[in-house]
Formats: structure tokens, sequence, C-alpha cells
């Protein structure tokens, strides 16, 4: 489902990149240090930190060949490398990172709570953790949610595979409860909102084709009639400005967290 770093750009990346940029800004601190990007992706996470934070290092880790791939090409700062690595198994020692931080991901971790205890037992005592996701419920990931309404109200099934259903993870509480569960005390969470402006119905539309993530791999999967029916059902649905343009918008849950000092 996440595989291919140059269909995850156009669908979610470029979105990604603009909560990404808020959430390492209210995240770095003084010294700069060395940072864990946990599920990195195309590398929006480690390259906001390279640009913001002034890190001595940044490791960016993920399972997928094709994102750690993409983010090798296109990032190629000395202070940072990328690690096949599942972020339920990190392959680094305890206490080795000044921060250790994880974006739009944990909601597609089978055990987030392990995640989130690997998470803080690579960061230095006092070292801060930092996570968030998108909120797919009503008022949230804009996008998707008008998909998955109008996937719903043609095919019942789909409500099965609607991020909005599937993870419970996107809200303030269970998220920090989930920092919490880790051991990390100072438990902070808050909201990140974005501006998602599409061009026109074919901006919005066409990287829904590309089967990067649980929508477009349904869509991916539709007979052509109902695809097109969907389509249609979008266009008719989706708010336009004067110029043609889909203003939208979409939210992220942020938590962040320390490492109890020694």
């Amino acid at each position: 489902m996440w595989a291919t770093g140059e269909a995850y750009e156009p669908y979610v990346g470029r979105w990604s990149r603009l909560v990404a940029d808020r959430f390492v800004r209210e995240t770095a601190e003084p010294g700069g240090g060395r940072w864990l990007d946990v599920g990195c992706g195309t590398g929006a996470v480690t390259r906001a930190v390279l640009d913001l934070a002034r890190p001595a290092a940044v490791v960016g880790v993920d399972p997928s060949r094709g994102y750690v791939d993409y983010a090798r090409r296109h990032i190629v700062d000395r202070r940072a490398r990328f690690v096949l690595a599942d972020a339920t198994r990190l392959p680094f020692p305890d206490a080795t990172a000044s921060v250790a931080v994880s974006g739009l991901v944990l909601n597609f971790v089978p055990d987030p709570a392990r995640a989130a205890a690997e998470m803080a037992r690579v960061v230095v005592p006092g070292g801060r953790v930092g996570v968030y996701v998108w909120d797919y419920g009503q008022g949230g990931m804009e996008a998707i949610r008008a998909f998955w309404d109008a996937a719903v109200a043609l095919d019942g099934e789909a409500r099965t595979r609607d991020e909005g259903t599937r993870f419970p993870l996107c809200a303030p509480g269970p998220l920090g409860e989930l920092l919490a569960g880790a051991g990390l005390e100072d438990v902070e969470v808050e909201e990140i909102r974005v501006p998602t402006a599409f061009a026109d119905f074919d901006d919005y539309w066409t990287p829904f084709l590309g089967g990067q993530g649980p929508a477009p791999a349904y869509l991916s999967q539709l007979p052509g009639e109902h695809r097109a029916e969907l389509r249609e059902r979008l266009r008719a649905a989706l708010p336009r400005a004067a110029d043609g343009s889909i203003p939208l918008h979409a939210r992220a849950w942020a938590a962040r967290a320390r490492r109890r000092a020694d």
C-alpha cells in the first residue's frame, strides 16, 4: 500500500510537508542533537528537521525500500542517512537519540504502543518524543473524508476501509494516552491545521489513481463504471471557489512528551 514515493507525493506528500514544518518548529530545542525519524516515508519530517532544527545528525527509518530509496535520492545532506527497519524493532541502542519523532505513521503500525515504547527507549533521559497523525474524522483530513463519504454512499461495505472508522488513534485523547503508556511524561497534544487547496478537480482526483493508501487502494479495485460514478459524485459534492479551485483543509493531531530524567 505504501511503496512508491512518486505516487505518494501528489496524494499526501505535498500536504504532509506543511504539517512537518509546523511540527518540527514546535519540537526542536536549542543544541540540535541527534534526531530519529521513525517511519520517514519520502523524507518530509527529515527534510524539516534538517532545515529548521540544526541537528548534528538525522536517521530516517522506514520498512519500505521504495520510500527509503526515494528519500536517499532526494535528501543528500551529509547529516542524514536512511535505513530499512520496523518501527516496533528499532535497530539502535538505548538512549542514543536526542529526539525521536514519527509523522503520519502510527495508524499504519500494527502495534503502535510498541512503536511508542521503542521511541521512548532510544531517546536519552530528558529527551523528547513527538508524533502526529491525520485526523480522518469529520472536520479533519477533508480531502480523504470527502472521498469516503461519497464511497460509502455508493457502497456500504466501503465503511470498513474508511480510515475514520479504522483508526481510533486519530484523536487527542488516544494519542496522548499512547505516549503516557510508553512511560513518557509532560505529555502535550495540539492541533495542526493546514490548507489543502487543489487547483481543480483533476488535481484532486488524479492522485487517488496512484494506489498509495487505503482510499486509492479501494478505488483501484472498483469496476470502471463504479469508479466513474464515484468520481462524478465527488465532482458534484466538493466545494469550488470562483476560479475553479477546491479549497479544503487538513487537521493533524500532534503529541509530544519527554523521557524521564535519570
